[in-house]
């Protein structure tokens, strides 16, 4: 059977990334899901938890012939999740908390057909330089990470001079794990 992808995300990093393996895909969006998680979990099950939950959301809706694709990216760092900022004093605390420090990026994702599901996670750790006061408040003010989980992305400036080593895949950081992705779709595809 061939299958029609679709990607259940509004991230134009996601987009671009899945874009860039040359599957052919659409994009939905269903507003609202619940991002929570029971607090026992640590991790890749916080991540893979999540990308369950929002692929449940999609079951009902979707077609015979649809693959939906679900992401969920977290920054974890001693034991913590840190999310999407809520505002600039939340992010400027959290990219200080990772200054000079390591941590994980952590996408779970699930592949989701009305018979079969597939859920696996990628985790990559990265290890930040010591941030000054005044690199963290001249990233925040010109790329209002607002939107990213740890406040940052490592494709843009503070990526070029905060990111001091990483260890795993550098596309599972900006938000899709794209090599193990590739993969896992040609064998659940067949």
């Amino acid at each position: 059977m061939e299958y029609r992808i679709v990607l259940a995300s509004n991230s134009p990093r996601r987009k671009e990334l899945l874009g860039g393996l040359g599957f052919e895909f659409e994009t939905r969006v269903i507003r609202g899901i619940d991002e929570s998680w029971p607090q026992d979990l640590k991790g890749e099950q916080i991540a893979l938890y999540i990308s369950a939950v929002k692929a449940g959301a999609y079951r009902d809706s979707m077609a015979a012939n649809e693959l939906i694709i679900t992401a969920d990216t977290i920054v974890y760092i001693d034991e913590q999740v840190l999310g999407k900022p809520k505002d600039k004093a939340d992010a400027a605390a959290m990219l200080r908390r990772l200054s000079g420090r390591w941590h994980e990026v952590i996408t779970g994702v699930t592949l989701t057909t009305e018979t079969r599901q597939k859920c696996f996670a990628v985790t990559t750790r990265v290890k930040f330089a010591e941030l000054s006061d005044g690199d963290i408040e001249y990233y925040i003010e010109n790329y209002k990470p607002f939107d990213k989980a740890g406040a940052y992305g490592i494709q843009e400036w503070i990526g070029y001079v905060g990111v001091e080593s990483i260890e795993g895949s550098y596309f599972n950081v900006v938000g899709l794990p794209v090599q193990r992705l590739n993969k896992e779709l040609k064998n659940f595809i067949g």
